[in-house]
């Protein structure tokens, strides 16, 4: 068992110092991309604020839709008590079975 655990060992040091010949340049030169244009600095931040006045910071289908309610307050209540009352809503558990 001794002599089994001596090899795995030594298979696994070997295995992970060759991971180290691997290595590349820290700076993570080899994804450097090269851009050739002919559009001057001015024309591209022209063309960023008038992107970021066109843009909204709101979601897509985030906006919720609101309206001004006309009823009275004791009225409603008057109504949510009638309606607990008949049974038109439910209260308390409820069990299925």
């Amino acid at each position: 068992m001794n002599k089994t655990a001596r090899i795995l060992s030594i298979a696994a040091v070997a295995a992970f110092s060759a991971f180290g010949a691997h290595a590349d340049e820290a700076d993570s030169s080899q994804f450097a991309l090269k851009f050739d244009t002919n559009r001057t600095r001015a024309e591209v931040a022209a063309e960023a604020a008038t992107v970021a006045q066109t843009r909204s910071i709101e979601p897509a289908g985030s906006r919720v839709v609101t309206y001004k309610s006309t009823a009275d307050r004791a009225a409603v209540r008057a109504q949510a008590a009638e309606a607990l009352r008949t049974g038109q809503i439910p209260s308390g558990e409820f069990s299925a079975m």
